[in-house]
């Protein structure tokens, strides 16, 4: 045993975690042993040289599962397909970038053309950098009105980050649902946001304080709240008592985003699936829930004293599945 390294020092070694670890174990990147007298992860020196390799590779914004073809090839042609990939984007983003530079360089001369003293020019100022915020590209202003076109453009394509993800479990629970409603019916004063608030003291919270769950039906909607042991469908009417058939999902977690920045948000959530075992599960629905911080002894249907957080939190879970080659395994 001698030459076996524990998981907690290889973890110090080359300051990763030991949950990453078990994670390229299961991703089939790395393996480790376990001996008879011993109960935690060890590694040889063999899966020390891949941990090496896998680390250069993250490094290099390899994605896991090009990683794994790297690994599963017999030569070195993937590896030298996915490195050369890799420079062709380098570059793309290198001649993005030095467009972006030129772009902002002519922005930065037609401001220097503005009159702070002039109240007009001000309001010509602010009316352009509107125009950057809400896309209204088709109005025109001083300077080259291409710009603010290849402006957004390139600021999209450069903009790679995707939201930190976490597979998460909601378990089976038992709940009252409003069916699928408008939003029009559905927030009008007196519609049926109003009259679930009227059955709170029959909620439990399954992940968050109620109201647990919104499910995105089309361009429709579907609220959940998740309801004690014993409440039956006459305490729930007019509403249905459902069973909901909970799972695996991958929660994403967005502040403070108007409608076109949820969307990139779920793209790019979207984009992290495709790269892991996962699939998008089409027989379930994308969930939301946005957490509130109230003041002790306040009635929670006041929304509107939101303490604490000081912005909009919102969690969106999408629900997942393991791909047909792993589900088989």
């Amino acid at each position: 045993m001698s030459s076996l390294v524990k998981i907690k020092d290889v973890s110090n070694q080359y300051d990763v975690t030991a949950r990453t670890l078990r994670y390229y174990e299961d991703m089939g990147l790395l393996t480790s042993v376990r001996s008879t007298d011993y109960a935690y992860r060890m590694y040889d020196e063999g899966a020390i040289r891949r941990l090496e390799q896998i680390l250069i590779l993250r490094k290099l914004n390899i994605s896991i599962k090009d990683i794994q073809r790297v690994f599963s090839a017999s030569g070195s042609d993937v590896v030298l397909e996915v490195l050369g990939k890799k420079v062709t984007s380098i570059d793309d983003e290198v001649a993005l970038l030095h467009e972006l530079k030129e772009i902002v360089m002519d922005f930065i001369h037609e401001i220097e053309q503005v009159n702070f003293s002039d109240n007009s020019d001000i309001k010509l100022l602010y009316s352009k950098a509107k125009e950057i915020e809400t896309q209204l590209t088709s109005i025109d202003y001083i300077g080259k009105p291409s710009n603010v076109n290849r402006l957004l453009e390139i600021s999209d394509r450069l903009d790679k980050k995707i939201p930190d993800i976490m597979v998460v479990r909601i378990p089976d629970f038992k709940a009252v649902t409003v069916g699928v409603q408008s939003w029009d019916d559905m927030f009008k004063y007196g519609g049926y946001m109003y009259q679930l608030w009227q059955k709170v003291h029959l909620y439990k919270p399954v992940i968050f304080d109620c109201f647990d769950f919104l499910l995105s039906v089309e361009d429709k909607a579907e609220w959940l709240c998740a309801v004690n042991e014993g409440v039956d469908a006459d305490a729930v009417a007019p509403f249905d008592l459902i069973d909901f058939k909970g799972g695996l999902y991958a929660m994403a977690v967005s502040i403070d985003e108007d409608n076109e920045s949820l969307s990139k948000v779920e793209g790019k959530v979207r984009q992290w699936i495709e790269n892991t075992n996962f699939s998008i599960d089409e027989d379930r629905h994308v969930m939301f829930n946005m957490p509130y911080l109230y003041e002790d002894g306040r009635d929670p249907a006041y929304r509107e004293i939101e303490l604490g957080l000081g912005y909009k939190q919102m969690q969106r879970y999408f629900p997942i599945k393991l791909k047909e080659e792993f589900n088989n395994k």
